[in-house]
């Protein structure tokens, strides 16, 4: 079933969104979006210890069209930066490629755990820094290997941890500004933007972490009141 949003500019901000991201994404302005930050399906049919998926992780069918869709409503002369896996590089360049996307840089996340041994012990996540049209350059570059303590992926099987997600928010939007994650999984990158004064769209398609994550974004909006409220002096509990 098709999702059907409001197009009111105010439907898309500071909210998680239930539905396929194609589908919210063509409902959304053109040029809307400030920054992108998401951990799309890697494309390797993943399942954890627990037999936990994601959905269309085997699936290449929403690649481009998803690539298409967030490439229209990013602002011009702006980055997105997006997790890929890297067996299948190759289908995201393409689908980038065709979307507009030019890769103008590349980030590790540096783990001290080994996710999974094979040829090699995997202690790392790879991003792409992506541009629409010409962005500035930052002021203050980050570097293109970042520190990524463990979640604990209690809420999500591929969850980010947002002491990780919070600095690419900082570098590559302003407070205030509009952060868009098509595949919010467990919410990282909306808590990310929410604490650092950043307004937020998160969408996603699993009925299960859809509600993990709108439960995580009320818990952090929560914790931000109490913050604001005990330091202003006025007692948190009655």
């Amino acid at each position: 079933m098709a999702t059907t949003i409001q197009t009111q500019q105010g439907s898309f901000t500071n909210t998680i969104l239930h539905g396929d991201c194609i589908e919210v994404m063509h409902q959304m302005p053109a040029n809307s979006v400030d920054f992108i930050l998401t951990d799309p399906p890697y494309l390797v049919n993943y399942r954890d210890r627990d037999g936990r998926s994601i959905q269309n992780d085997a699936d290449t069918a929403w690649l481009k069209p998803a690539m298409k869709e967030a490439y229209r409503v990013l602002k011009q002369n702006r980055v997105a930066i997006m997790f890929y896996g890297w067996t299948r590089v190759d289908a995201f360049f393409e689908a980038w490629r065709e979307a507009g996307f030019r890769p103008v840089g590349h980030l590790v996340f540096q783990k001290a755990y080994s996710s999974k041994s094979r040829f090699l012990r995997y202690h790392h996540e790879q991003a792409y820094l992506l541009a629409k049209g010409r962005p500035p350059l930052p002021k203050q570059p980050l570097a293109d290997v970042i520190e990524m303590p463990y979640s604990g992926n209690k809420l999500h099987p591929t969850q980010k941890p947002v002491e990780a997600l919070a600095p690419l928010i900082r570098a590559f939007s302003l407070p205030g500004e509009l952060v868009l994650d098509p595949f919010a999984g467990s919410g990282s990158s909306c808590a990310a933007a929410l604490l650092t004064g950043r307004r937020y769209l998160g969408i996603e398609l699993d009925d299960a972490y859809f509600a993990q994550a709108t439960a995580r974004i009320t818990r952090v909006k929560e914790r931000i009141a109490a913050k604001r409220t005990s330091s202003a002096g006025i007692p948190t509990c009655g």
